[in-house]
């Protein structure tokens, strides 16, 4: 009995490792407002960062309503070492290690809408490219490293490391495509990632990811190309 019930617990553990791993041509979709649903995603790399780039889809129709969090990413030194934030009125807010710059838009995003920051500790410089097209440089934290360890959280904003999250930051829509690596991305390589090309993201790999759902989130055939 104990080895039929040893059996079924390691067949259990390997369903749900399969149901949690890899992510292609899916999306998690956040259906309503909360401060108790998200994503926590895996980092392939825990290790501090001079360096990086995200890449991400993602839809919402809340654009002309309020602000959002897009992509949290905190360390237990700061809970915005790394922000992706739409604020209404303004355009996107890019934060690194607590320090904010702002891509002011001109069209509000009500499409499926795709989304390159990227970042490097040498020059400060960082970019926003939306759907293949470049923002103007802007300068941000030059000299400053990454902490390790991170918290990365899809759905919420983090004001905490792993928590603290309030209703009125979350994101209500999908987001998908979701990659990382540990170096900035030549244009070359943004605009062909843009056309559905990779560069083996060494930090986050939407097609290998490994993830933990908390509240309300589903997964679902994503809705963009």
């Amino acid at each position: 009995m104990e080895k039929l019930l040893w059996c079924f617990l390691i067949l259990v553990s390997f369903s749900n490792m399969s149901d949690q791993a890899g992510m292609h041509k899916k999306a998690f979709v956040f259906p309503k407002e909360s401060d108790n649903s998200y994503v926590s995603l895996n980092a392939q790399l825990k290790k501090p960062l001079k360096a990086f780039t995200v890449c991400l889809y993602f839809y919402t129709d809340l654009s002309m309503t309020r602000g959002y969090s897009i992509f949290s990413y905190a360390t237990r030194r700061q809970f915005n070492e790394i922000l992706l934030f739409w604020s209404k009125d303004i355009g996107y807010s890019f934060s690194v290690g607590g320090d904010e710059i702002i891509f002011k838009v001109s069209d509000v995003p009500v499409d499926p809408t795709h989304l390159c920051a990227s970042w490097e500790s040498s020059t400060g410089i960082a970019e926003l490219w939306v759907d293949g097209k470049p923002m103007v440089r802007k300068s941000l934290k030059k000299g400053y490293i990454l902490g390790p360890e991170a918290s990365i959280i899809l759905g919420q904003d983090q004001d905490s490391f792993g928590g603290s999250f309030e209703k009125q930051q979350s994101l209500v829509g999908d987001i998908g495509n979701v990659n990382m690596w540990d170096y900035a991305l030549s244009p070359e390589e943004i605009n062909t990632v843009y056309a559905g090309g990779t560069f083996s993201p060494n930090v986050l790999d939407w097609r290998e990811l490994t993830y933990q759902v908390r509240g309300e989130v589903h997964v679902k055939p994503q809705l963009w190309p």
